[in-house]
C-alpha cells in the first residue's frame, strides 16, 4: 500500500524511470504486492474454506447443507469485516505517510474496537435464532437441527472474522505484506487444515471436527496479529513510509506551483 505525500499531486508522471532505478524499484515493491495477493486470497479461503472444500459432498452420512447455510450467513457478514480491512489499510498508510504515529495506533484501536463490537453483535443475533435462522433458507427440520447445532461454531467464526481481517488490513498499510502472507498461509494451510481433517475424518467429528481446526489456525492467526501489532512502534513505522515514499519521491522541480 503506497502513502500519499502532501503536495505529490502537484508533480506530473514522466513515464518509467531508468532501467537501474526500475529494477531496484521492482526489486522493494513486486515481494509487498505478491505478499498483499496472497493475504487477500488467504482471507477469502477462510471465509470461505468449509463450503469450498465439502460443498455438496456428504459427510458420514449427513447432507452438508447446513454447511451452506451456516456458510452464507459467515460470508454476510465477513464483508463487513473485509470493508474494515479495506478502510485499515488506506488509513493507516496515509498516517503513516503523513507522519502522524499517534494517529495511526488510534485509527487501529478505533477499527478494531468498531469491528470487534459488529461481530459481537452478529454472533449474539447467530446464537438467539439459532433454532429459526435456517429456515431463511430451507424448510427441512432435519436441516434446521443440524444448522441450530453448528451455531456456537458460527458464532465463534464471526467474532474471529471480526477481528483478523482487519489486523491483516493494518498489516498491508504498514508494508508488511511479506511476513502477513506467511502468517496466512501458515496458520490456514499448515495448522487449520490439517487439524480440521484430523478431527473430522479421523476422530469422526464430521463437520464440527473440521470447523473447528479451522477456527483453530483463525484463532492462532489472530493471536500473532494481535500482538505483533499492539507491541508496533509507530514512530519507526512513520520513519520506514518515509523512507518508502523518498525512494519514490521525484527530486525534479513540479511542473504545477502550489
Amino acid at each position: 500500500m503506497l502513502s500519499i505525500k502532501p503536495g505529490a499531486a502537484a508533480v506530473m508522471w514522466r513515464g518509467l524511470a531508468c532501467s537501474s532505478r526500475l529494477g531496484h524499484e521492482l526489486e522493494v515493491y513486486c515481494p509487498m504486492s505478491i505478499g498483499f495477493v496472497v493475504v487477500d486470497e488467504v482471507l477469502l479461503q477462510c471465509g470461505h474454506g468449509l463450503r469450498d472444500d465439502y460443498g455438496d459432498t456428504i459427510v458420514y452420512g449427513l447432507l452438508t447443507e447446513h454447511v451452506d447455510c451456516s456458510m452464507t450467513v459467515s460470508g454476510w457478514v465477513f464483508m463487513i469485516s473485509i470493508g474494515f480491512n479495506a478502510a485499515a489499510s488506506v488509513r493507516v498508510s496515509n498516517e503513516l505517510g503523513a507522519g502522524h504515529p499517534k494517529s495511526a495506533a488510534f485509527s487501529v484501536k478505533v477499527v478494531t474496537f468498531i469491528s470487534f463490537v459488529i461481530s459481537v453483535i452478529s454472533g449474539l443475533v447467530v446464537l438467539a435464532l439459532r433454532h429459526v435462522i435456517s429456515y431463511a433458507f430451507t424448510e427441512g427440520e432435519t436441516v434446521a437441527n443440524a444448522v441450530s447445532d453448528l451455531c456456537p461454531l458460527l458464532a465463534l467464526t464471526l467474532i474471529l472474522n471480526g477481528v483478523q481481517p482487519v489486523l491483516s488490513g493494518v498489516a498491508v498499510g504498514c508494508g508488511w505484506q511479506t511476513f502477513v502472507a506467511y502468517v496466512n498461509v501458515g496458520c490456514y494451510y499448515v495448522v487449520g487444515v490439517p487439524l480440521g481433517s484430523l478431527l473430522g475424518f479421523y476422530f469422526k467429528l464430521g463437520a464440527k471436527g473440521i470447523w473447528s481446526g479451522m477456527i483453530g489456525g483463525t484463532v492462532m492467526q489472530t493471536i500473532i496479529l494481535l500482538f505483533v501489532t499492539f507491541r508496533t512502534d509507530w514512530n519507526k513505522e512513520v520513519e520506514k513510509a518515509t523512507k518508502r515514499l523518498n525512494t519514490w519521491d521525484d527530486k525534479e522541480k513540479p511542473l504545477l506551483k502550489d
